[in-house]
């Protein structure tokens, strides 16, 4: 009676699938309310830089997965690693696994972000652009296209912006849409268009995502690096909730969530970022626990494989914030802090999402967790 029950159960979830697929192309992206936790996404981004093989990810597992990254050269997307091409046809073909996969390209991230403001400045660079990420899509046979423009109207690595950012960003995301709905219309299909957005009040204030959001298939909040490389402070860097100890009151990911929330994006729009790795802070001067003290640099990122196997050393005590539902290891022998996701707080978030109504959930980034725990509790809980 089980075997048959989930039979009808797998029946049902691939024709809510291909249905969901079938939807007409339009010039506005509308927003669907999810009706059951069976439509939930779960977008993995896949770093083209990390030595790692993707034929090793499992894509039944996965709704999307984000191909990173394309750059800003001369003002056109394109891919400038020798690899990048190899990498992007074997993402291609899990959909061998998984038929109903989509494989799209993010461009920009933390490094290459400079290029966006001089672009999006203009309307003859922001068409020039737009159709450079359909011709790039299609010589590759991507499913859409992800923006990573980190930030909009604020300093980052080393990127150029100005006030004129906020509406700039929406007059690209628009650009990019109808040159995606026009190729859309030819191929008969509808192209997806998503972007990552920042966690903090500064980014909501940098853009105007009520109007931009109505140009985008969902946005990835990245809910982490709260606490990150630039604070010589140890802290959460993803945690749930406001920490009750952290006295600034930095962030967490039901303030990001409600922040785009009221700044007018559904909340089945919004998909919550999960980070599948650390923030280390060396050289912590602390009596106690090492949870919020200072530190002689900021916080690197760690793998959460290499966390795993820090522990069994036997040097690290476990942490936990009740407040902020948020894990932490202490060595106090080295002077080490470790703010780290665990499947606790995979299950925690995942709840939460469903909670909320929202459109699922992404993580960075799939190599950082080799062996699939965190993946495979994050899938266990939506889908």
């Amino acid at each position: 009676m089980k075997q048959f029950t989930y039979l009808i159960l797998a029946l049902l979830f691939f024709a809510c699938a291909n249905e969901t697929e079938k939807k007409p192309v339009s010039k506005k992206v509308e927003s669907t309310k999810n009706k059951s936790n069976e439509n939930y996404k779960i977008i993995g981004y896949a770093a083209g830089y990390e030595d790692y093989d993707f034929s090793k990810i499992d894509a039944t597992k996965l709704t999307h997965i984000n191909f990173a990254f394309a750059n800003i050269v001369e003002g056109k997307a394109a891919f400038e690693l020798e690899t990048d091409a190899a990498k992007i046809a074997t993402l291609i073909g899990l959909k061998k696994q998984n038929p109903d996969l989509k494989v799209l390209y993010s461009v920009g991230g933390w490094v290459w972000s400079d290029q966006f403001s001089t672009m999006a400045a203009f309307e003859s660079s922001r068409k020039k652009f737009a159709q450079s990420c359909v011709d790039l899509l299609k010589k590759h046979g991507f499913d859409g296209v992800d923006l990573d423009w980190e930030y909009p109207g604020q300093r980052a690595e080393d990127n150029i912006f100005r006030p004129s950012d906020k509406d700039n960003f929406t007059l690209l995301l628009k650009t990019i849409r109808e040159a995606l709905d026009v190729q859309g219309k030819k191929d008969n299909t509808h192209y997806l268009l998503t972007i990552a957005t920042g966690a903090d009040q500064a980014y909501i204030d940098n853009t105007d995502l009520g109007e931009a959001h109505k140009h985008l298939d969902f946005i990835n909040i990245m809910c982490y690096d709260y606490f990150n490389g630039w604070m010589h402070q140890t802290g959460h860097h993803a945690n749930l909730h406001p920490s009750g100890k952290d006295k600034y009151d930095v962030n967490s990911g039901v303030q990001a969530v409600e922040r785009h929330i009221k700044a007018g994006v559904p909340a089945d729009k919004l998909v919550m970022g999960i980070p599948f790795y650390g923030r280390q802070w060396d050289q912590v001067s602390s009596a106690k626990d090492g949870l919020y003290e200072p530190a002689n640099q900021g916080g690197i990122i760690v793998a959460y494989w290499d966390i795993v196997e820090k522990i069994k050393s036997g040097n690290y005590k476990k942490g936990y914030d009740e407040s902020a539902k948020a894990s932490y290891l202490w060595n106090a022998t080295d002077s080490i802090f470790i703010s780290w996701e665990t499947p606790k707080e995979i299950e925690l978030k995942a709840n939460y999402i469903k909670q909320k109504g929202m459109g699922g959930a992404m993580f960075w980034e799939y190599s950082l967790d080799k062996d699939q725990e965190l993946l495979n509790t994050l899938y266990n809980n939506l889908k």
